[in-house]
């Protein structure tokens, strides 16, 4: 299963539309988006996509971006989502305190943990867990990236926008 990877769109409608299409056209059977949304006006463009999505750091008004996930039928878990996909355990927050990134890093219960915040796109292991942070698919004057994750083989591909 191929698994697409997003976080801190901040508003970035071009760049929310490029990684939308990459998604639809990898064939992405569910997209994670680690947060930081910003506004409940971009939510619409994930319309059509599996998406799974947590609060970050940046989000404003909550309660319009869950009736927004829910009106395109989508996920808004909260601020931490965990998940069992294809005999792999995951783990998503946005990263908002580090701390309790690396202690989910760590922790050896989850065979990915998913984080964003910084808006560096980084993977590597700790013991025998996978840690991705995606990037920033805004970009901030940097590349602008998506991650995808395949569950079979568990290689991470990022991808810039």
């Amino acid at each position: 299963m191929l698994i697409g990877i997003c976080s801190d769109t901040h508003d970035h409608v071009e760049n929310i539309k490029k990684a939308v299409s990459l998604f639809r056209e990898r064939k992405a059977s569910m997209v994670i988006h680690a947060g930081d949304y910003c506004s409940p006006f971009t939510i619409p463009l994930f319309d059509g996509l599996s998406l799974h999505g947590i609060f970050g750091n940046n989000d404003g008004d909550k309660f319009l971006l869950m009736k927004k996930f829910e009106e395109i039928g989508a996920t808004l878990h909260g601020d931490f989502f965990s998940f069992e996909q294809d005999k792999l355990k995951f783990a998503v927050y946005h990263g908002t305190y580090p701390e309790i990134t690396e202690s989910l890093e760590i922790c050896g219960k989850y065979d990915l943990v998913i984080s964003g915040h910084t808006h560096q796109a980084k993977v590597d292991t700790s013991g025998d867990t996978i840690c991705i942070n995606p990037g920033s698919v805004n970009g901030f004057d940097q590349d602008a990236l998506v991650a995808l994750f395949d569950t079979e083989t568990r290689q991470v591909k990022f991808v810039e926008l």
